[in-house]
Order: C-alpha cells, then sequence, then structure tokens
C-alpha cells in the first residue's frame, strides 16, 4: 500500500520561493536554484522526486557550475535511494494527475480502458503506482508505450519490478531537472506537443 507523503503546509513569506506547485508552471533558472534557501531549493526539487531526502542531498551540493553537474547530482542520488526513499517517491507519484491524450476515437478510448485495468493489477500485484518516462514521446505514441510497458513489466518478480521503477523514476527526475532549470518557459498551450512536464503519472 502507498503510503502518503509529508505535505508541507503553505509559508507566508515575501521572499521568492521555488514552490513544487510554482515549478510545475513556470521553469527555473539553475542561477535562480542556486540562489535561493535551502527550503526553497528542497520544494523545488521535490517536483522532480518525491523523495525529501533526494531533494535534500541535491539542494545541499549547491551551487552547481552547469546543468550537467546538476544532472549527475540528480543521477547520483537517485541510485542512492533507500527503500523508504523509493516507497516516498513513488507515493508522490500516485498522488499527481498527468492528462492522457483524449479518448477521441473507439481505439483510444479501448486502450484507455485496458491501461485502466492493467495498472490497477499493478498496484494490486506491486503495492505501488506504475512508472515509466515518455520523455521525447509524442502524445499519439504514449499509449502505446504505455500499455507495452505495464503488460510486460506485470510479469516481472517484485524485486526486479523495484529496480525498474527506481531506473524509470530516476529518468523522470532528470528530465523534470532539465525542465526546472531551462532559461526559457514553457509554452504549454501554443508550443506544440512538447514532452510533459510530469512525464507519467497514474490513471
Amino acid at each position: 500500500m502507498n503510503r502518503s507523503p509529508h505535505v508541507p503546509q503553505p509559508r507566508a513569506s515575501k521572499e521568492p520561493t521555488l514552490s513544487r506547485s510554482r515549478s510545475r508552471d513556470a521553469v527555473h533558472s539553475l542561477d535562480r536554484l542556486n540562489a535561493a534557501t535551502a527550503e526553497a531549493a528542497e520544494e523545488a526539487l521535490l517536483a522532480c522526486c518525491g523523495s525529501r531526502r533526494w531533494a535534500r542531498l541535491i539542494a545541499a551540493h549547491r551551487p552547481y557550475p552547469d546543468r550537467e553537474a546538476l544532472l549527475a547530482a540528480g543521477d547520483e542520488a537517485s541510485y542512492d535511494l533507500t527503500p523508504d526513499d523509493l516507497d516516498e517517491a513513488l507515493a508522490d507519484e500516485a498522488m499527481v494527475g498527468h492528462p492522457l491524450p483524449a479518448a477521441d476515437s473507439l481505439g483510444t478510448l479501448a486502450a484507455h480502458t485496458a491501461l485502466r485495468a492493467a495498472h490497477a493489477e499493478y498496484e494490486r500485484q506491486f503495492g505501488h503506482a506504475f512508472v515509466i518516462c515518455l520523455d521525447g514521446l509524442n502524445p499519439d505514441e504514449m499509449l502505446d508505450r504505455l500499455l507495452t510497458g505495464i503488460r510486460t513489466r506485470l510479469g516481472n518478480e517484485h524485486e526486479t519490478e523495484r529496480s525498474n521503477a527506481a531506473e524509470e523514476l530516476r529518468r523522470i527526475a532528470r528530465g523534470r531537472l532539465a525542465r526546472l532549470t531551462r532559461e526559457q518557459p514553457v509554452c504549454r498551450e501554443s508550443c506544440g506537443s512538447g514532452p510533459p512536464d510530469r512525464p507519467y503519472v497514474p490513471l
């Protein structure tokens, strides 16, 4: 069973912060992340991976000279996740939604139905949310990748699937870190179909 992650209470402050909710709507430069308070940086980094220890480790090693150094730190922290850290991160994924492509045809509707059924079975079998990195895919490719991925991984042993989930979380976190520190804002409505901010979160 997923355990609910700690949800921080809003803080009254006049100082600009990099909150989790704001970091999903705007992109912040590496300079701003480097200059933020430890608390603000950790909250922003939690939008990339829901493990608080992961966020603390990356925030503690600032400043980063460039994005590659930050991404390397993110990878290292991801490889260092403890079982409890992984549980916390997976529980966070289960709480944040991302829309799938619209069910605008019978085929897509059937795929949505199949995906929901497969995800319910996955959670029953493994006790946590199914996660997979979809960075770089077009929306019309996502359903196929999701269905293929979840059906394949349903056949895994428990420990093998925990390792797979940890690796997918690392890849997801790496993509989010890159987007968090991009210099220009992401245009969601008018700039085409780039990769989503949260590459995949369960139904």
